[in-house]
């Protein structure tokens, strides 16, 4: 089970999703074989994720200082016990939705997860399946940047959870990272929308992102890139993809 806490800032609500910039590195997959609609396998070298007690306070844990307004919570508080769901369990609400996985489009369910393509590229998948993992969590500003696996994560902690998990990086960045990281332009089956404050993106069709949340309790959507600001966004894909 790998569980993704991480915290992502709501589109365009939130003035950043994390201050402290970090450097982006592209680290080359390992060699995969075979591929799955539930793939996951396990980040390496992942911080050890700090994980609440039922009753009792927070650990104290030092936080990026904010840069913009407050940050706006999306979904149910973050102290508590909500944690990601297992790769067993997203297989199985999958295979209970019913719906068949197409070639080329994702396919999202009543659930709000996400059915990879059948032909899409394994590092393709390993996002897919990550981010069904956090697809309900709540947003948080600056989650995710602390510890890989969080309780809660904001746009920027979302992304690089499930890159992570496909070993397209090798650490959390923030928002602004994500502007001069990958290659320019739209990609075949990702497509990064990133600026200072907030960053999304487009997985095999799919929305994933912190406003998608806000509307539907899911990461995962179907919605436009409709933004006003739109053309504020650097548009970004990891190569290959």
């Amino acid at each position: 089970m790998r569980r993704l806490l991480c915290l992502c800032a709501l589109g365009l609500v939130a003035a950043g999703c994390a201050t402290q910039a970090r450097q982006a590195t592209v680290a080359s997959p390992p060699a995969r074989t075979a591929s799955t609609v539930a793939a996951a396998p396990t980040p390496q070298s992942h911080p050890q994720a700090i994980e609440p007690l039922a009753g009792a306070a927070s650990p104290a844990v030092a936080q990026p200082a904010p840069s913009g307004p407050a940050s706006v919570s999306v979904g149910p508080p973050s102290t508590g016990l909500a944690q990601p769901i297992s790769d067993a369990e997203v297989r199985q609400e999958l295979a209970a939705s019913g719906l068949a996985a197409s070639t080329s489009q994702a396919t999202l369910t009543t659930d709000g997860l996400a059915l990879a393509p059948l032909d899409a590229p394994l590092a393709v998948q390993e996002v897919i399946a990550a981010g069904n993992e956090i697809a309900h969590l709540p947003y948080r500003w600056g989650g995710g940047h602390v510890t890989y696996e969080d309780t809660a994560y904001d746009c920027s902690g979302s992304i690089s959870f499930v890159f992570e998990a496909a070993h397209l990086l090798s650490g959390p960045v923030v928002s602004g990272d994500l502007t001069n990281w990958g290659d320019p332009g739209p990609g075949k089956w990702i497509t990064i929308f990133a600026n200072a404050g907030h960053t999304f993106m487009y997985v095999a069709g799919l929305r994933f992102d912190t406003v998608a949340l806000a509307e539907t309790g899911s990461r995962w959507s179907n919605r436009a890139a409709d933004e006003p600001d739109l053309r504020t966004f650097a548009i970004r894909h990891p190569p290959g993809l």
